[in-house]
């Protein structure tokens, strides 16, 4: 166990975990839908996979149907989206747990709804936008996989 790199976890804490489910919708040329964080929110200016909050008695998977329909005018269904990986982040205020799904097959054309730029990014390029530290890890993991 030497080997292994500390994670960015606090053990016991006593920080609030919050759930947070996001997507990496991935078109027919392999890019990855990226959405910038608006003017106003925390860590405004940097690129995020789409998604948000899992409301209380919401599973994941009903979160992303809601998210992707409210933020970026498109609907999915959940059997096309595939559970790929997850992130566990230790903010300053909270303990960020955010399931990563992909998701290759949605109806209607992606557009901000909210006002946010969004952009399709080749996954090798994905690394030249700044991205909230709990996104990070999971750049590799897609990276590899894609």
């Amino acid at each position: 166990m030497d080997d292994c790199p500390e994670p960015n976890v606090r053990i016991n804490a006593g920080l609030p975990v919050v759930l947070v489910a996001a997507i990496a919708l991935i078109d027919p040329d392999g890019r990855v839908l990226i959405a910038e964080r608006p003017e106003g929110k925390s860590m405004a200016g940097m690129w995020e996979f789409p998604g948000g909050k899992v409301e209380e008695g919401e599973i994941p998977e009903a979160a992303l149907i809601r998210e992707c329909k409210e933020e970026l005018g498109i609907d999915i269904t959940a059997a096309c989206l595939a559970p790929f990986a997850f992130a566990s982040h230790s903010y300053e205020k909270f303990h960020l747990l955010m399931p990563l799904y992909l998701c290759r097959k949605w109806e209607g054309i992606v557009q901000g709804m909210e006002g946010q730029r969004t952009k399709w990014v080749p996954i090798r390029d994905l690394n030249e936008y700044p991205m909230p530290p709990a996104d990070i890890p999971l750049l590799a993991m897609l990276r590899d996989f894609l």
